[in-house]
């Protein structure tokens, strides 16, 4: 009977229900909440993070849309300022510029112009000119609008610039100087400063009425130097 009797307690010996841990039933109930509270935090934590990839990726957004605003900006102002290496602003020295403004107001004097030259130009040269820095200008002659150029030459002292200038009228006048110019070409050279002024043009084949007056203007700018016959 006694034996009979200790079997029930043994059925409270069976394996727990799921959701608990071996061992007494409060164990596994703290267990068993523990869980539930983990789900519970994990919601706001999951929900806080979205939130902050959706800012960011809002942002990043913004970004990449104001960079590509700015791109296609850049690129249309680009695309409408093309300029071709004669459009460029000319870069020269004090003393160059100084000569110019001596040389643009003598020809202001005849009604003539003086721009900065838009096209290559480099005349036949003496050793020390092709040497060197100099500026290209153009008197500016409506129906003649290939001629005109005048340039100045800029040298470290006036002796050097002195010496240049003679320099370039002996070439000027020499059999390998003649032979790059039409038979009638009139050269001037003058010395203003630490500067030479250079100037050819030809009576045959200049179109333009104004032409002599170049020459005649720049007659006044400087010191002479007389080239070769």
């Amino acid at each position: 009977m006694a034996a009979r009797l200790t079997r029930p307690s043994r059925l409270g010996d069976a394996a727990p229900a799921r959701g608990y841990s071996a061992g007494n039933g409060p164990r596994g109930e703290r267990l068993g909440s523990s869980a539930d509270s983990v789900d519970a935090r994990q919601q706001p934590r999951t929900l806080i993070a979205i939130l902050i990839h959706g800012r960011m990726a809002a942002t990043l957004a913004m970004f990449a849309a104001a960079f590509v605003a700015v791109g296609c900006g850049g690129g249309g102002s680009l695309g409408g300022a093309q300029s071709s290496a004669t459009d460029a602003l000319p870069s020269y020295s004090l003393s160059i510029a100084d000569a110019r403004g001596q040389v643009a107001r003598a020809l202001a004097r005849s009604g003539l112009q003086l721009i900065d030259a838009r096209q290559p130009f480099r005349p036949p040269e003496s050793a020390a000119l092709a040497q060197a820095p100099r500026g290209i200008f153009q008197v500016v002659l409506p129906d003649d609008p290939s001629h005109g150029f005048i340039v100045i030459y800029e040298f470290r002292d006036e002796a050097s610039a002195a010496t240049a200038g003679r320099e370039q009228a002996a070439y000027l006048g020499s059999g390998p100087g003649r032979v790059q110019f039409p038979p009638d070409t009139q050269h001037l050279v003058r010395q203003a400063g630490t500067t030479v002024v250079v100037y050819s043009w030809s009576p045959a084949n200049s179109s333009d009425s104004r032409a002599p007056d170049i020459q005649a203007d720049l007659a006044t700018v400087g010191t002479g130097i007389a080239v070769p016959r």
